[in-house]
């Protein structure tokens, strides 16, 4: 078994190192490039440090037009990661890899999904409207943003006193916990254990 996985980021890139790190010594899976809708992204200086590819488009429509979809099948790509890619997956891209694009929500959808929310803002939400918890959710893509099938979540607790850096810093240890760990059950058995620990 050979899968080579295509990571999608927009931003630091912290949860796509972790991600690299964790496969690392697993000779079964590759991660041959990481691709970003932002050539300014930080993601690519962690790849640089890391000895992988990376890749940028900056006009929306290379990543709905095919050319990305081309680059993909080029390369034989198995799976897409999204690792803080914040860009809406377009239909080719979804037919082309049915099943196959998982991405991580800093929150328990179906709460604080959709649209706009993403980072801090889901964090701000989950503040404002008294949660006494949030979480991760790890998800498979369709259509609409954070819809798609839920394949795990995990959750921790809000206090009182936390501000959204305080609930960041939550959720952050909850991805890099777990979103490597449910990524390898998915590659190779195509399911999990959907559970809030």
């Amino acid at each position: 078994m050979n899968i080579k996985v295509a990571i999608f980021a927009s931003g630091s890139g912290s949860n796509a190192e972790n991600i690299v790190s964790y496969f690392n010594d697993k000779e079964w899976i590759s991660i041959p490039f990481i691709i970003s809708n932002k050539a300014e992204a930080f993601v690519h200086q962690r790849a640089k440090a890391m000895e992988i590819k990376s890749f940028s488009f900056c006009k929306k429509e290379d990543f709905e037009n095919g050319c990305v979809l081309k680059f993909l099948k080029e390369r034989n790509i198995d799976f897409i990661v999204l690792a803080g890619f914040l860009l809406k997956i377009p239909e080719n891209l979804i037919d082309a890899f049915p099943n196959k694009i998982i991405n991580i929500h800093p929150a328990l959808l179906p709460k604080y999904g959709g649209k706009g929310m993403y980072g801090d803002r889901v964090h701000q939400a989950a503040i404002d409207a008294g949660e006494m918890e949030t979480g991760i959710s790890i998800h498979l893509v369709n259509e609409q943003y954070d819809q798609g099938r839920i394949l795990f979540q995990a959750s921790c607790p809000i206090d009182k006193q936390d501000a959204v850096l305080d609930v960041a810093k939550k959720v952050h240890e909850l991805e890099y916990k777990y979103f490597p760990k449910v990524l390898e059950e998915y590659f190779k058995n195509g399911v999990t254990n959907k559970s809030t620990c």
